[in-house]
């Protein structure tokens, strides 16, 4: 019995944005799945705009994983999460550990095929995933702001400044051309 796709399952249980009062909970498995979308179109955008030759599905599939670890660990806020470099890099070190445990829950002719997925920290889709789940927090800010929470003023504001540091000519491309729909009720969209 291989209980790795059992233990993915449970992503809908972990909470995330633990610190902060949320209109609309949010859980780890619906994040995922919002992060594999915009990563997939920041991949098209960079492949029909920009020149890319990169593999939309290929990252659309690591956005899925990327949240693989906290499963075991749970979401850590962002704000403890990089605290300072020493929590940071433990944490990292925490991930690590969770994955490698996880995969350990897989026959082992396809925990090689996984591990690729959720432990690649150094490729160009990696940074892709980082650039989606940055956006995706964004969007989670302009929702909740929208909705009137102004918990995520700051938040809102913090993020956006850093999707403009970012130089990525994919996330200024989808912030200008998608983000303002994110504040558009239902009629409003038609």
């Amino acid at each position: 019995m291989y209980k790795f796709f059992a233990y993915l399952n449970r992503m809908k249980y972990i909470k995330r944005w633990g610190l902060m009062y949320c209109s609309v909970d949010e859980n780890i498995m619906e994040h995922s799945q919002h992060v594999a979308v915009v990563a997939h179109a920041l991949a098209t955008i960079s492949n029909t705009y920009f020149g890319g030759s990169l593999n939309a599905d290929h990252i659309a599939v690591k956005a899925l994983f990327h949240e693989t670890s906290e499963v075991l660990t749970g979401d850590l806020p962002t704000p403890i999460k990089y605290f300072n470099p020493e929590i940071r890099d433990a944490y990292k070190g925490l991930e690590r550990i969770s994955n490698d445990k996880l995969l350990g829950y897989l026959p082992a002719e396809m925990s090689t095929v996984y591990d690729e997925i959720v432990n690649d920290e150094d490729s160009i889709e990696h940074k892709f995933v980082k650039y989606a789940d940055k956006i995706c927090a964004y969007v989670k800010c302009v929702e909740e702001v929208k909705m009137g929470n102004r918990e995520f003023v700051k938040a809102e504001k913090s993020l956006k400044g850093e999707l403009s540091k970012l130089g990525s000519k994919e996330v200024d491309y989808f912030v200008e051309h998608f983000i303002p729909a994110y504040s558009l009720t239902l009629d409003e969209m038609e």
